[in-house]
C-alpha cells in the first residue's frame, strides 16, 4: 500500500478533477503490477497495474488508494475490470467520498465473491486527495491560504512595497503549491499593488502538470481591476483563464473584461461585496478541487471570518518590518483572549535564508 501510495503521488499535479490514485497487483509475494492514474480521462491506476500483471492478475492481490469506481464516467468502471482479471482479494486504503461511488464499487467485488478489506493507510490516502474529499462531501474546494511576511507578521511596507519579502528558496516552493492547485486566488488589492501574473513559471512543475496552467480568479466587487494589468494582458489569457468575481459595476466595464478574454461572473452578497461562500461553491460545480489564496490582508482576513480557509502556508523571513507596515489579516478587534483563533502546527520547515510554516485552524 505505501508502494501504492508513492504512485499515486505521480498525479499530484496533473489528475484534476479527479482524484490521485495508485494501485498495486501482487501474486505468490510478487509485484506483477503497477500503475497510476495521472490525468482525467486517461486510464485509472487499477486498468493500468492490471494490463501490467495480465494473466497473472487471476487470484492475485491488489492494493489501491482509493474504493474502485463502480460507475461509467469517461472510463469504464474498474470495479468491472478487476472482476473480469478474476482477482482474489482487494484492499482498500479508503472508500471513496463521490457520491457515485461511496461503497458501492466494494460492494460489487464482495457481491462476486472478492474478499475487500478497507482502512490500511487510510489517513495518508486521505492527505492525498484533501481537495477531492472536500469537493465531494462539503461541495467546495480545500482553501490553502499562502502568505508571505517578516517575522513580526508584516506583508508589505506603509507604502505597499512588498517585493521582496522572502529569498528566491520561498518563492520557488510556492511554484510547488500553484501545481497542486486547480485554481489560485487573488483579491483586487494585489491587482493594483503588486500587478502580478499568478501563473505557474517553473520549468519542472510545469512539466509535471502537463503544461497545466491553474484557473486564475480575482475578487474584484467594484471590477477596480485595471484593464493594463499583467494578468489581463493577451499573452496572460492565452496563457490561461482568468475568472473575475464581483458584486456590481458598470456594464460597460463588464462588456470590455469581457472582451478581453477574461470570464465574469456577478455573485453580489447582502451587503454588496461577493458572496466568498457562493464563489467557492461555483468553483466546485466547475471542477476545483485545490484553491491556493495569494490575496493581501483585507480579503484573507474575510476568509478568515468566514471560516473558509483550510489550511494556511506561511513563509516567515528573517526581517522586522515594523508596526506601521501592513499585516496579514484586517479583522475586528479581540477585547478577549478567548476570542484569538487557534491553529495547530502542521510542520515547520527552513527554506534557505526563511521558515515555511503550515498550520491549520483548530475545530471550535
Amino acid at each position: 500500500m505505501a508502494l501504492a501510495l508513492q504512485l499515486a503521488e505521480q498525479g499530484l499535479y496533473s489528475t484534476a478533477p479527479n482524484p490521485r490514485v495508485g494501485c498495486v497487483v501482487v501474486k505468490n509475494n510478487q509485484i506483477v503490477g503497477q500503475g497510476a492514474h495521472l490525468k482525467a480521462g486517461q486510464a485509472h491506476a487499477e486498468v493500468l497495474a492490471l494490463s501490467q500483471a495480465g494473466a497473472a492478475a487471476q487470484g492475485a492481490d491488489v492494493y489501491v488508494t482509493l474504493e474502485p469506481c463502480s460507475h461509467f464516467g469517461r472510463t469504464p468502471p474498474c470495479a468491472d475490470a478487476l472482476l473480469a482479471a478474476g482477482v482474489k482479494r482487494v484492499v482498500v486504503a479508503m472508500q471513496d467520498p463521490n457520491p457515485l461511488v461511496a461503497g458501492l464499487g466494494i460492494k460489487r467485488l464482495q457481491a462476486q465473491g472478492v474478499q475487500v478489506e478497507q482502512g490500511l493507510l487510510a489517513s495518508q490516502a486521505q492527505a492525498l486527495n484533501l481537495g477531492f474529499i472536500s469537493r465531494m462531501t462539503r461541495h467546495r474546494p480545500y482553501l490553502r491560504s499562502k502568505l508571505a511576511a517578516s517575522l513580526d507578521g508584516r506583508t508589505a511596507l506603509k507604502n505597499g512595497l512588498s517585493q521582496w519579502i522572502t529569498s528566491e528558496a520561498a518563492r520557488n516552493d510556492v511554484q510547488h503549491w500553484r501545481g497542486l492547485s486547480c485554481a489560485i486566488m487573488t483579491g483586487v488589492g494585489t491587482v493594483l499593488q503588486d500587478n502580478p501574473s499568478l501563473t505557474l513559471r517553473s520549468p519542472d512543475v510545469l512539466s509535471l502538470a502537463g503544461s497545466r496552467q491553474p484557473l486564475r480568479v480575482i475578487v474584484d466587487s467594484r471590477l477596480r481591476s485595471p484593464m493594463d494589468s499583467q494578468i489581463l494582458s493577451p499573452a496572460s489569457l492565452q496563457t490561461g483563464p482568468v475568472l473575475i468575481a464581483y458584486a456590481a459595476a458598470p456594464a460597460a466595464k463588464v462588456a470590455k473584461l469581457k472582451q478581453s478574454g477574461a470570464e465574469l461572473l456577478a455573485m453580489p452578497d447582502a451587503v454588496g461585496r461577493v458572496d466568498l461562500t457562493a464563489l467557492l461553491t461555483h468553483l466546485a460545480e466547475r471542477g476545483v478541487n485545490d484553491v491556493l489564496l495569494e490575496a493581501g490582508a483585507v480579503l484573507n482576513g474575510a476568509f478568515l471570518q468566514a471560516q473558509l480557509i483550510d489550511e494556511f502556508i506561511f513563509y516567515y523571513a528573517a526581517k522586522l518590518m515594523g508596526g506601521d507596515a501592513k499585516p496579514m489579516f484586517v479583522l475586528p478587534e479581540f477585547s478577549q483572549m478567548s476570542q484569538a483563533l487557534d491553529l495547530q502546527i502542521l510542520e515547520v520547515r527552513q527554506l534557505g535564508a526563511d521558515l515555511r510554516l503550515r498550520a491549520q485552524p483548530k475545530p471550535a
